[in-house]
């Protein structure tokens, strides 16, 4: 029997005005409070007033109004600030707190008198209600001045007036509703756009079953397995099937984003109809040379709002897939920002792709879908998830410097007398802290510091509020933008963070350092239906449950490799080792011989990864005379531009003339993320563990989960030591007919703590002497 179950899409007033009657500039010079502050402050006011009234006001009033559309409905939900009853009738009172000068508004502001009308509509629900007043309170959250305007509607005005902004609304909901028919009809004969591989129909099944269990899977999934269509292909039919109703596809990288539209494109040959959208970060799709984002430095910005929504709705009318071109295109077309148009076109579509932040990161994630509250309808799907622990602990660390302070000071001085005060304050503060902490330590006494701090942060938001230019505006948003976010991070901290005080190079930081982001990560993935977490370097999986999630029991699965084992030379060269005891030209040397030798099997493409740039230089300058005519190397150097990284992968061809041995550094840009199949590399040697350096934060990670009893070594150095090693070993053998080599060039490989690392698809890792490796090499190229 087929679902009847009617959709319904559930939207609050102020949503519902916000969208509809939206108008005016895109301005990021429009300061305003933070989440916590305005929160606080508005419900100060909004008690204070609602305290005053007498007993014929009801503060705080519920409205709920369920309107049919056919085959569909609307759930119009919202909280009235009051409502008045007396001898005159029904007078609905929404109240507004601000910073403006309040008695100098002529009138009040549209969106806001919209809202209150549509509560009024709400309430003409009951039949003997005829006329309505709506009574407009603003109220300067700094002096607590008022300033009220007042309204009158007849039942048939208003009742005209809200029928008409449900109709602009509808236009909306009648569009969605005809692309998710058809989406839905092209989803249920949809198949599996491959042969299943070995094992690949268990793992799509594991990802469906994931998500109608509404749990979080860990997938180990080693490179040929078909990670990507093994995870969109199931989340698409769970949506066919009425389970979720969105999908997110989250990465690291942008090359990875690809795979992921690659994937979806595969399945549209197929028929499938879907909106997908890829978000690219701001800064990237600005058609600005400068991304300021006002109506004065920019022409998108001016009138956006006025444009924003025909732009949205055409694109949704004429295409299924809105990528980098797409955007920008519409985006001159109408003149509006490419990067605001892609956020509101994301409300529409099933399939989005982007990076970690826009669902993790405090300051970026997208709120309309992960502030908490909504139903959840969507599964995340998290690719390469090895980098969401230490790209976490970023989101979520928060620090500040003592010359911050003091540029503020600069910035604003011929501003604010008010708020140079209190920045000396907090210079002050931090010159006491100085004082008491000769190294980056942990740190209790921040009490006072942190009183200074959040004063500061509310004068500077009661100035931000009176709109009041200046020439260095720009430079001390920037200030406030980071004082916000220590100060939210002071929040958010707890036994899962360190609060930590000491010098920066020569200046003195305060920092909120997230070491087990595992609680801020769940309370992201709270919202969503299910979650899957996968790479192919999910290794060791406990060690990233634990800190990914907080979640008893998340299943766990280990993909089988669908690669031949007689494919694959994996070797250890123990002669050699980067300790640092050891480090110095008898080693270099040693490294540099290895390696010649390690070329020599067959003619072909190298890469070897170091733990820094000094340590490859340094056996560059023993490699480059052993090289001779028949060996060109490659070297990777800082800061390279994409036009760089381009043209030394170029190199890498198929069919090479000559062997060519690029020298990269682990961890780096060449280390994860590039696709080098066939021919174009045959051959990996990593050189040591990839223990990170040691310094200050590692040790107080080590110390953190050593008093937790987790083993503090492996969670702050040889774990993400080896992921590094392991991604890199990863970039040979690609596909199912590659054949390739990893030499892993270090002693300490042979450490059982290291080899229980290791995939279980290498299967039993021998270790040989310069001299044999050259022999069992030849032996493997020539079977």
């Amino acid at each position: 029997m087929e679902d009847t179950k009617q959709e319904i899409y559930k939207i609050s007033v102020r949503e519902l005005v916000e969208f509809v009657y939206r108008s005016g500039d895109l301005d990021n010079r429009r300061g305003g409070p933070s989440d916590l502050n305005a929160m606080q402050e508005g419900a100060r006011i909004h008690r204070l007033l609602q305290l005053k009234e007498g007993p014929e006001y009801r503060a705080e009033v519920p409205l709920k109004k369920e309107i049919p559309c056919g085959e569909y409905g609307i759930l119009l939900e919202g909280r009235a600030d009051g409502i008045i009853e007396d001898e005159n009738g029904i007078t609905v009172d929404e109240i507004k707190g601000m910073y403006t000068d309040v008695l100098a508004m002529k009138e009040s502001v549209p969106v806001h008198l919209a809202q209150a009308k549509c509560y009024g509509a709400m309430i003409m629900e009951d039949p003997e209600v005829s006329e309505l007043g709506v009574r407009m309170t603003y109220c300067n959250l700094e002096t607590e001045e008022i300033k009220r305007f007042s309204y009158s509607f007849t039942r048939e005005k208003l009742l005209d007036w809200f029928e008409e902004t449900i109709r602009l609304y509808r236009k909306w909901t009648d569009l969605d509703q005809e692309n998710r028919k058809a989406m839905m009809a092209s989803i249920r004969g949809l198949e599996f756009p491959f042969a299943y591989r070995p094992g690949q129909r268990d793992l799509v099944i594991g990802v469906y079953r994931t998500i109608t269990r509404e749990k979080l899977l860990f997938l180990q999934a080693p490179t040929g397995v078909g990670k990507t269509i093994s995870t969109v292909f199931p989340a698409v039919k769970a949506v066919g099937e009425g389970l979720v109703k969105r999908i997110f596809y989250l990465t690291a990288k942008t090359v990875t984003s690809r795979a992921a539209s690659d994937a979806l494109n595969k399945l549209r040959e197929s028929g499938l109809r879907m909106k997908e959208i890829r978000l690219t970060a701001k800064e990237k799709i600005c058609p600005c040379e400068e991304t300021d984002c006002n109506p004065v430095h920019c022409p998108y910005a001016k009138g956006h709002f006025d444009r924003v929504n025909e732009a949205v709705y055409l694109l949704l009318k004429e295409k299924d897939v809105f990528n980098r071109e797409e955007l920008l295109a519409q985006a001159q077309k109408h003149e509006v920002c490419p990067f605001e148009m892609g956020l509101d076109l994301a409300l529409w579509c099933t399939a989005i792709i982007g990076d970690y932040n826009y669902a993790f990161d405090p300051n970026a994630k997208l709120k309309r879908f992960f502030s908490g509250g909504q139903a959840k309808e969507d599964v995340l799907l998290i690719d390469e998830a090895h980098n969401l622990v230490d790209r976490g602990r970023d989101m979520f660390s928060a620090d500040i410097l003592k010359s911050d302070f003091l540029t503020a000071k600069g910035l604003i001085k011929n501003v604010s007398v008010s708020i140079v005060k209190t920045l000396g304050q907090c210079n002050r503060d931090m010159l006491k802290l100085k004082k008491t902490h000769e190294t980056l330590e942990v740190t209790e006494d921040l009490s006072v510091f942190l009183t200074h701090a959040r004063n500061l942060s509310m004068k500077i938001e009661k100035l931000l509020a009176k709109n009041i230019d200046f020439p260095e505006k720009k430079d001390f948003l920037s200030f406030y933008f980071k004082l916000r976010d220590f100060l939210l991070a002071s929040e958010r901290a707890d036994d899962h963070y360190l609060t930590l005080a000491g010098p920066r190079q020569k200046d003195f930081c305060v920092q909120y350092m997230c070491v087990d982001p595992s609680k801020d990560l769940q309370e992201c993935l709270d919202p969503s239906k299910a979650a899957v977490f996968f790479s192919a370097t999910l290794l060791p999986v406990n060690y990233y449950k634990k800190l990914l999630c907080m979640e008893e029991e998340p299943y766990a699965v280990y993909a089988k490799s669908v690669f031949s084992p007689e494919n694959r030379f994996i070797s250890v060269a123990s002669e050699v080792t980067t300790k640092y005891t050891r480090r110095g030209p008898a080693e270099y040397s040693r490294i540099a011989a290895i390696l010649r030798r390690f070329t020599e099997g067959k003619k072909g493409n190298y890469m070897a990864f170091f733990p820094s740039y000094k340590v490859m230089e340094e056996v560059e300058a023993f490699l480059l005379p052993m090289a001779g005519e028949e060996l060109e190397i490659l070297c990777q150097t800082q800061n390279m531009k994409e036009a760089e990284r381009e043209e030394f992968l170029v190199k890498f061809s198929e069919d090479p003339d000559r062997t060519r041995l690029g020298l990269c550094v682990l961890g780096g840009i060449f280390g994860e993320g590039i696709d080098l199949a066939g021919d174009r590399l045959i051959g990996a040697a990593v050189v040591g563990t990839g223990l990170p350096q040691v310094s200050e934060e590692r040790e107080l990670l080590k110390t953190y989960f050593d008093e937790r009893d987790m083993d503090g070594f492996s969670y702050a150095y040889r774990y993400p030591g080896m992921n590094k090693v392991l991604q890199a070993a990863g970039r040979v053998i690609r596909t199912e007919e590659d054949r390739g080599v990893i030499l892993l060039m270090d002693e300490r490989f042979l450490q059982s703590e290291n080899k229980k690392i290791f995939p279980l698809e290498w299967g039993n890792v021998r270790a040989f002497r310069a001299e044999e490796l050259e022999e069992r090499l030849k032996e493997f190229w020539n079977a």
